[in-house]
């Protein structure tokens, strides 16, 4: 499988102007300006097939938006070798942005006065797409996302679900080969986002596209990325399956449990549980993984009416992540 992005020890440095506080900070400034250089990602490589979903997951500042923003051409990198679809993305040729596009959480680039139509009639003509396939593609993604009956109506006046739905069927009219998504669920509801999620699984398997997928949603990167690549201060610090990053650093389940009658586990365990919730009749326990199945035979000797497993939060997983400096890049 042919790889459709490439780059090799990519770094971006920014000079950030700094500035004492108060008037005569002010007039200091003038003559002498002092500044502080910030690397925002540092000699990093990757490899992406045509064809993957792949996640970028990181804390705020670790660089994922940098790096999205030099793959598509916004930004210039200061060093390092970067090809997209055989093209130096900071040239902006025409034949280069007509393959790929953005959609970004935090920014629209919809026409909020015009309706959903005229929305994607004018960036047919901004694509040059012929009037066949523009009918088609439309037609698709509107049946896809199930927005028939929004297409005649103003953008300002759709819900932020129903805008991202719209954000995405922008992006997608032209059949880019990539599309970079960066925070694209970010302040949607479960409903929602588990729709989007549907979506963009359907677009990366029926239609071929690379995606590459920034979030702080854990969600997100679990349901839809078999690969995830881990940036922390601007370094790629893991590169493998999503599955295996997980496994090592989701140590815990938690198990509730209800009863017909209080109750209080007694037995002595060689293995520590924290109990999370503790009501009479129904109690929340945490416990490693690895005693899942010998706490289990456990509660059962309580004649449990219900068990339910869940895994451990997210949240604290992927802090558990940032935090370890022990992980090690599967490409090394």
């Amino acid at each position: 499988m042919n790889n459709i992005i490439e780059i090799n020890n990519l770094t971006k440095r920014y000079r950030r102007y700094k500035k004492k506080e108060g008037l005569k900070g002010s007039l200091v400034s003038l003559i002498k300006r002092e500044y502080v250089e910030k690397t925002a990602v540092n000699q990093m490589d990757l490899s992406v097939a045509e064809g993957e979903f792949v996640g970028l997951i990181g804390p705020n500042g670790a660089g994922k938006t940098t790096l999205i923003k030099m793959l598509t051409g916004i930004i210039a990198p200061s060093d390092g070798k970067i090809d997209v679809m055989g093209f130096y993305p900071n040239h902006m040729k025409n034949a280069f942005k007509k393959q790929y596009a953005v959609v970004m959480g935090q920014k629209s680039q919809l026409f909020f006065e015009l309706t959903v139509n005229d929305t994607l009639r004018l960036f047919k003509e901004i694509y040059e797409l012929p009037e066949t396939q523009y009918q088609e593609s439309k037609q698709y993604f509107a049946n896809l996302f199930g927005v028939t009956e929004l297409m005649d109506v103003q953008v300002r006046t759709l819900s932020l679900g129903e805008r991202m739905k719209m954000e995405l069927m922008v992006a997608l009219l032209h059949n880019p080969r990539i599309l970079f998504l960066d925070e694209p669920t970010i302040g949607l509801d479960a409903i929602a986002s588990k729709q989007i999620r549907t979506f963009l699984k359907e677009v990366n398997t029926q239609r071929g596209t690379t995606i590459l997928l920034t979030s702080h949603y854990m969600e997100d990167i679990k349901t839809l990325c078999d690969r995830t690549v881990v940036i922390n201060h601007g370094s790629k610090v893991y590169d493998g399956k999503t599955k295996d990053l997980f496994e090592k650093y989701q140590h815990k389940k938690r198990i509730w449990v209800s009863f017909h009658e209080k109750v209080q586990v007694t037995e002595e365990l060689h293995f520590p549980v924290r109990v999370v919730e503790d009501m009479p009749y129904k109690k929340l326990y945490e416990i490693p993984k690895d005693h899942t199945k010998d706490f289990l035979s456990i509660l059962m000797k309580y004649d449990p009416i219900d068990i339910s497993i869940e895994e451990e939060d997210l949240a604290m997983v992927v802090e558990r992540i940032y935090a370890s400096n022990k992980i090690a890049d599967n490409n090394k």
